[in-house]
């Protein structure tokens, strides 16, 4: 429904997260609500009035907005044209936080090969164009790598990620070929510490740190998210690791208002980013409710200045 009520602050979500109430047992969405309910009420701190809404809904005047805030648009990478269609609309009606340029950038994972180029550690990374009919036998052999990862360049919650090795070529070479034929994909060597270790997961706000989390698979798996069993800890980085997550802050095109970090020690033991979510990162902001009023504070940058 159409409304002319002026809200400042618009919470982009999607159609499954719209619900105000999560259902009994429904631990995700209550995750969810709870990092924006943080939010909401760290807005207000600075007078500021915000609604959650789908992002795609058809009924919204994005003009009506001061900003609109990406939160948990996590179906972006499955409607990858609509997507980029209504970013390109948006972004003449309403300030982005963070902003389209960025937006754009970090959507495709070829801002890894950017990155490197500004002299940031990253986990080896080889980009196959759409199009390509390179087999996986010939991937493997040209990068010397036993076992790998590959996805899409645009991609999220693990979607089309597959572990890859001698054996599994011949089962995983027609779905690579399908995908081909519609997206390029990123082929990366299976960092071992994952599997040990886990991921390390920094969280910052207008370039400051403010809390972190270590993401560990399942037994058995090299996945992390907790859409595929992966386990969330509470984690202190050292100096070492924020120093290198705002490293990587400085080589973005521009300067984020909100990223997370997530770091691997690679099979060298050195620091290498594995991801820079700058769209739609979970946030943990329920872990750490300062953080919350650390991304507000930034918000209202954009929106008062």
């Amino acid at each position: 429904m159409r409304t002319n009520t002026k809200t400042d602050v618009a919470l982009l979500t999607e159609r499954r997260y719209t619900t105000a109430v999560a259902a009994e047992g429904d631990w995700y969405l209550d995750n969810i609500l709870r990092d924006d309910q943080l939010l909401q009420s760290a807005l207000e701190d600075h007078g500021l009035s915000s609604v959650r809404l789908d992002w795609a809904s058809p009924d919204v005047d994005w003009s009506r907005f001061r900003c609109a805030v990406f939160r948990t648009t996590w179906d972006y990478f499955e409607r990858q044209a609509e997507f980029t269609a209504w970013l390109n609309r948006i972004r003449e009606q309403t300030r982005l936080c963070n902003d389209a340029a960025l937006i754009d950038w970090n959507m495709d994972k070829h801002y890894l090969a950017d990155l490197e180029a500004q002299g940031i550690s990253i986990v080896p990374s080889k980009f196959i164009d759409r199009g390509s009919t390179v087999t996986l036998h010939e991937l493997l052999d040209k990068s010397g790598w036993d076992e790998a990862i590959i996805k899409p360049c645009i991609s999220g919650a693990a979607r089309h990620t597959y572990r890859v090795n001698r054996a599994s070529v011949a089962t995983l070479e027609p779905v690579v070929r399908q995908l081909l034929t519609e997206e390029s994909l990123i082929l990366q060597p299976l960092q071992h510490s994952v599997m040990s270790h886990g991921e390390d997961t920094l969280m910052l706000f207008s370039g400051r740190f403010t809390h972190a989390v270590k993401k560990v698979p399942k037994q058995g798996d090299f996945r992390v998210q907790d859409d595929h069993g992966g386990t969330v800890y509470p984690h202190e980085p050292s100096a070492a690791q924020i120093e290198f997550a705002q490293q990587v802050l400085a080589a973005c095109p521009s300067a984020p208002a909100y990223a997370r970090v997530d770091l691997v020690r690679d099979n060298h033991g050195n620091l290498a980013v594995m991801e820079l979510e700058l769209i739609e990162p979970e946030l943990w902001l329920r872990n750490h409710p300062p953080a919350a009023t650390a991304f507000a504070d930034g918000i209202a940058k954009i929106v008062l200045n």
